[in-house]
This record gives C-alpha cells, structure tokens and sequence, in this order.
C-alpha cells in the first residue's frame, strides 16, 4: 500500500486535492469541479495501472467472514470498520480496469443529465429555480429593497440597535420575495451600511447583521436551496427506504414504514417556514441585545416624520392587531360550528373502498420484528385487530357502482348537511373586512361613513348567503345575488384602500406582500407545487417592476392593476365554477364562465406582455434576463460538473468506502452529527452547490436510510448549508460585502462581525435539533 493507505482512502485524498485546487485555481467554479473529476481520474487511473492503489477487500470466501453471517449479521453491515480483523483481499481499485470504470461513468454520465438536466421527473421541478431566480432579480431591480429599507428605518429606528433590527426585518422580507443572497447584501451593503457608520454603528456590527440577513432567502422559502435540496432528498429518501425495507426483510417501504417514503419540495417549504423565522429572530435579539449592552456602538435614530396621520396606541392595537384577529377567530369558530363550510354537493359515482388496517399484517417473521422495533408493540397489536375486524367482516369492501337512487341519496344527505354560510364567501368576507379595518386604522379621525357602507355592504352579503343562496342555487344565480352587497362593500374597500396607499409602510410593504402570499400560500396550502407558484411570482414581479416604473415616470399604471384584478377574477371564476367545455352536456352558465375566465386570461397576458414592453423600453428587462441566465446556467453546469465527480468518486469505491464508515456507528445520532459537523467545516472552502451536489449524494444514502424524519433531516442541512455564505475565508457574502463596502471598513472587521452570526446559526442548528417539532409542526397541520 502506497503511504500505508488503502488505495481508496489516496483516491478520496486525490479527488479532495483535485477539487479545491480546481476552485482555488481562478476558472469558473462550474467547470473547476468538472475539471477536477477528470484529472482526479486520470491520477487514480495512472496510480492503479503501475499497480501502486491496492485496496484491502474483506474476504467473503473465507470461514471467520461466513461465522459471522451465520451469527445473523446483514452482509451490507460487515466492513472492515466494524470487523478489523477479518480476513483481507488485495485487489485495485478498478477491479475490472479503468477503461471499464470510464466507459460505466460516462453512461451514467449521460443517463444523468438526461434525467436530472434534459428530460427526468426532476426537471419540472429545476424549473422553480429559473422561475424563482428570475422573481427575485426582478423585484431587486424594482428598487423595493431601497423602499423597504428606508420605511423600516423609520419604524425601528429610535429603537436600541433599531437601524439594525430593520436590517433583519427588511432581510426576511427580501428573503421571501426574491431569495438572491449576492443581490440581498449588495443592495443592503449600498444602502444602508453607509448610513449605518454615519450614525456612529458599529463597523463589525453593521457589516455581521447585514451580511448575515442577506443569507436568510437560503431558508426562508421560496428558497432554491431547498429546491434543490428537495428534488435530491426525494430520490434519496425513497431509495434509501426500499433498501432498508428489504435488508429487514419486508417487501417494500409502505409496508415498513406503513406510509408511503415521499417527500416533496411542496412540504420542505412548509417544514423552513418556522426555522427561518426563528433565525431572523435570534438575529434581531442579538442586535438588540448588543445595543443594550453597548449603547454607544448601536445608538437610537430618529428620522424625519411622515406625512401619515399619527394615531394613538389604543388605536393602533384595535385596528391593527384586535379587530382583524376578532375577524379571523370569529370565522374559525363558526366554521368548527359548522355555520361555515363547503357547500359542494359533488357526489362520486361509486361508493367508498373499505378500510384497510393501519399496518399491513400479512408479512414475514423477520419483517415483523422490525416493525414491531420501528413501530412499537401497541402499534402492531392495534394493526392486528383491525385485520381481524376487517376479516370478520368480509375483507376489505371494494368500492362499487352506486345506483341513481343512492346516488340521490348521498346528495341530499350533502344538502342538509351543509353550512350556511360558504367557504367562498367566508374569505372574501375576511378579506374586504381585514381591508376596511387597516383604511379605518391608518386614518381614525377622518369620514367613517365610506367604510361603514362597505360593513353593511359585508353583512348583507352573509344575509344573502344565508337566506338567498341554497347548496343547490346555481353559481351564476349566486353571483347575480351576491353583487348588489359586494359593490357596496367593494366600495367601502376602495376608500380604505385609498387612505392605506397614504401610509409609508403599508404602501411600500403591500404590493411585494400580496406576492409573497400568492406564492408562499399557493405552495404552502397545497393549492399547486413551486413550478406554478414560482411562475406566478415571476410574472407578478414582472408586473410590480413595471407598475413601479410607470408611477416614477409619471405615467398611469392602470394597465398593470386591470391584468392584477383579471388574475384575481379568473381565479375566483375557477374556483366557483366547473370550466371544463370539453364535456358532453355543458350549460350555458358554464359557457358563460369559461368565456368570462378566459376574457380574463387575455387581460392578464396583455398586462404581462405590457409590462415586458415597459421594462424593455426602459433598459431594464435585458440585463434581468442576461442575470438570470447567467445564474440559472451555472447552477445547471455545476449540477453537471458535480455529476461527474461524483462518478468518479462511485468508480472507485470511494462512496461505498465512505458510506461504510458511517454505518459503522451504532447511533443514529452519532452519524448525523459527524454528517452535519463536515457539511460545517466544508461550509467554510466550499458553496452550498457542491456541497448540494457532490456532497449530499454521498451521505445521503445513509442519513436518509434510518429513522429520522426526512423533512428534519433535509431543514437541518439547508440551515447548516445557510453558514458557508458566512463562515471565513470563502463565505460568498463575505465576498459580495467587501466588494460594495467603504475603505475604511476593513476585511478583519468584516470577518469579526460574522463570527457571531455563525454561533447564533449553531444555535439555531441546536434548537432545531433539540426541538424537532420546529420543523415537523406546520406540514402536519397543513396535512390536516
């Protein structure tokens, strides 16, 4: 053995030196790393044809390997990690040659561009990236950074450290409708770090909280790196679990796990809503901490006031705080007293299949024992009833043909059952009412009698829905009879919305609010995957951009709120109406509707394209779409690059090797925090891409094959991978702050100023494993 080594720990030793010198060399990350699987393979190839790599294998033929198989040890659990002693093999590392070795890595080279890159289920998924890359780059050049800086310095600016708790909040905001770290510090580099050191901040603090609120779209969602993240863990944690499924004997991983070993990027969101906000705010008790420390260094700032009308706090609480809390509760209670609720009368056409146990019964012996171990005892005795139940019964009741009088039965069992009051109904009531409550709050003293029409105008409409408007009224009727109360409540909204717009913070904050709800709520509550949703966003922030410049160059945007309320309108048509024409026996009221949505549709397109044309006459659509393909492209060519290092790594033995050593940990436990200390220290020389692509794959087979919740597992990763923005001498936001910060700002106390940040991110990494149901918390209420 060459140095005493295996040959496969020089291979990982080659292939690391390889990799960093490719990225420390100056060319393009994306094609260093690429770069490097092929000169790594050149060297191992070399070394292994002058006989120089000897890799010790485990002899499988011999007796001491064969007792301890008969003990009842998994083969795939014997190495020469857990068992040192055994017998030993001396082969290459190429065992069948590196020509072989080359022609298997580049098969599955092609195979996998073509299902990761080109054509695979993973690729509808990639198309988030582009589409969400695209939304943030174009809300960074909307100027909404520069708005939302200077509103929120004005709120949180006589505060302690009040300059730099508004850092944080306008972070997590950006984080939330543009996720682009280099673009989030560099904007708030620009802006806000001068203003910052003239106001006597200090330096180490100011470049910390700026660059560290920067990093905060890697968590909070939309956040690419959880795209990423997400189409890798799916296949990971689905192969990974069939593979453990089968070593334990079962057939496969539903019967194991008694649930099916998906998980999806939709849920990953919903599992990074909390942990992010959790992160903002350690950062902003950290900033406010240290001001009350040190006063001097974090100083209160008063700026000049607005124009808005200044109301009291009595005031501010009602308006802003109780009532529209009243609103919410007040519809949650009435909808759990059954006062509000669907009213669908849809009834299948065959009857519902019967239920099944809650764990499949019917398996083998060894099977049963690692259920019984994952599971527990009460849990497979309670399966085992209800197997029994059911085979009393018959078996599992398949479902059938209901008859027409059946059919009608369960129909007009869905009318008396339904609620007064609509669904439907019920948001818009919420909605229009949350409305007049801000236009009320923001101007107390002013006329009350517009918004007083707009609540009667929302009481007739509950009066209407409940007295008019039956479970089996058509939708068209519906409308017809719901829009004399909706004007008048529209009209009292358009009054309040008039006084908001005279506010500076909801008139900043509004618009790239209503975007991120659109975006965050439609993935969030399940209504469509991040595809459609990053498309949605991408388009509206086309059309905020637009409107934005319109309204600086004095021009009517009115272009641009039609196509808004065109979105708005087909979406409610969708959602109220059955729009498929496509049918044998279609009405006129769905003519009508379908009509109506599409008229909608074109008004919408008309108002994406319109605002096309006016960034593009403006100069600014072409140096978005260069910076978003730029972006996207080096994502998709590192994705590649980091395919082919990972095939040479596989040609080898060096994953196997390493995936052997982390098995050979008893603990679960033990092995994730070896896991997540590496991805750390890797974090400090290495982006989250190859750390994503090279890295992820090569553990994740064993992080994602045990017992641990993926969606923790994977939340867990991306806030580690949240650090190697941060941690010294390569954090990429380390890089973009000294690139806009001033002279006098040195490197040394840029690094100072991070230092803490990263300790309130291991902080946050303890919490989160302390505390799991951080994570897991809002994807089961979501599924509920």
């Amino acid at each position: 053995m060459l140095f005493g080594l295996d040959g496969v720990e020089i291979g990982l030793i080659i292939v690391f030196f390889c990799l960093f010198g490719g990225i420390l060399s100056g060319f393009p990350v994306a094609f260093a790393i690429g770069g490097a699987g092929l000169i790594a393979f050149g060297i191992i190839a070399a070394l292994d044809s002058a006989g120089l790599l000897i890799h010790q294998a485990i002899d499988t033929s011999s007796q001491a390997y064969r007792d301890i198989v008969g003990t009842g040890v998994r083969p795939d659990s014997i190495s020469i990690f857990r068992y040192p002693d055994l017998p030993r093999l001396a082969e290459p590392v190429f065992p069948q040659g590196w020509e072989m070795a080359m022609d298997r890595n580049l098969s599955f080279l092609v195979n996998r561009i073509n299902e990761r890159v080109l054509a695979g289920a993973s690729i509808e998924t990639l198309l988030a990236v582009l589409m969400f890359v695209l939304m943030g780059i174009t809300l960074e050049r909307s100027k909404i950074a520069n708005d939302l800086l200077t509103t929120m310095a004005r709120v949180f600016g006589p505060l302690p450290g009040g300059l730099a708790v508004s850092i944080v909040v306008v972070g997590a905001f950006l984080a939330a409708s543009t996720g682009i770290v280099g673009a989030t510090v560099v904007t708030m580099g620009l802006l806000a770090l001068p203003t910052m050191l003239r106001n006597n901040y200090s330096p180490e603090l100011a470049t910390g909280v700026i660059a560290a609120s920067g990093t905060l779209g890697q968590i909070i969602p939309p956040s690419i790196v959880i795209v990423l993240l997400g189409t890798l863990a799916g296949d990971l944690y689905s192969t990974a679990q069939e593979a453990r499924a089968q070593s334990f004997g079962c057939s496969d991983a539903l019967t194991y796990l008694g649930e099916p070993a998906v998980v999806s990027v939709g849920t990953l969101f919903q599992a990074a809503l909390l942990p992010g906000i959790l992160l903002a705010l350690l950062y902003a008790l950290y900033a406010f901490g240290y001001a009350l420390l040190n006063p001097e260094k974090a100083p209160p700032v008063v700026f000049a006031e607005s124009t808005q009308t200044p109301i009291t706090r009595t005031e501010g609480l009602t308006w802003f705080l109780g009532v529209p809390v009243a609103l919410i509760v007040g519809v949650v209670l009435l909808g759990n007293l059954g006062l509000v609720g669907t009213q669908d009368l849809t009834v299948s056409g065959f009857s519902d299949a019967g239920q099944t146990a809650s764990l499949r019964t019917s398996v083998s012996e060894a099977c049963q024992a690692a259920m019984i171990e994952l599971h527990g005892q009460s849990a497979w005795d309670f399966a085992v009833s209800e197997q029994q139940a059911i085979d009393a019964a018959g078996g599992v009741a398949a479902s059938t043909k209901l008859s027409v009088d059946e059919i009608a039965a369960l129909r007009e069992t869905r009318i008396a059952n339904a609620a007064p009051i609509g669904t439907g109904v019920a948001i818009i009531l919420v909605l229009i009412g949350m409305v007049l409550t801000v236009g009320r709050g923001v101007s107390p003293s002013r006329d009350a009698k517009p918004l007083i029409v707009g609540v009667i105008g929302l009481l007739l409409m509950a009066l209407v829905d409940i007295v008019l408007i039956s479970p089996t009224t058509s939708a068209l009727l519906s409308v017809i009879l719901l829009l004399p109360p909706l004007a008048l409540a529209m009209y009292g909204a358009k009054e309040a919305a008039l006084r908001s717009a005279q506010n500076d913070l909801i008139r900043v904050v509004f618009p790239p609010l209503v975007l991120i709800v659109a975006v965050l709520g439609s993935i969030l509550g399940g209504i469509t995957n991040p595809t459609p949703a990053a498309a949605l966003g991408a388009g509206g922030a086309i059309m905020l951009a637009a409107y934005r410049r319109l309204r600086d160059q004095g021009e009517s945007g009115a272009v641009i709120l039609w196509a808004t309320a065109a979105v708005a309108l087909a979406i409610i048509t969708g959602m109220n109406f059955d729009l498929r024409i496509n049918q044998s026996d279609v009405g006129v009221e769905t003519i009508v509707a379908f009509i109506f949505a599409y008229g909608c549709y074109l008004v919408a397109l008309f108002g994406l394209l319109y605002g096309c044309w006016v960034l593009f006459k403006g100069g600014v659509l072409s140096p978005i779409v260069r910076e978003t393909a730029k972006v996207t492209s080096m994502v998709f060519t590192i994705l590649i690059g980091s395919q082919l290092l990972n095939l040479v790594v596989i040609s080898f033995g060096g994953e196997h090797y390493i995936q052997q050593f982390l098995k050979s940990f008893d603990n679960e436990l033990t092995v994730f925090l070896i896991v997540m200390l590496v991805l750390f220290i890797l974090g400090f020389v290495l982006d989250f891409l190859e750390i994503i692509y090279i890295v992820i794959p090569i553990v994740g087979p064993v992080i994602y094959g045990g017992s641990f919740d993926p969606k923790w597992v994977t939340i867990m990763i991306a806030v580690n991978l949240q650090t190697s923005f941060l941690t010294p001498p390569f954090g990429f936001a380390l890089f973009y702050l000294r690139g806009v910060a001033p002279k006098e700002v040195t490197t040394a106390q840029i690094y100072r100023g991070v230092l803490p940040f990263v300790m309130i991110q291991v902080l946050g990494l303890a919490i989160l494993w302390l505390f799991p149901s951080i994570v897991t918390i809002v994807p089961a209420l979501m599924s509920n």
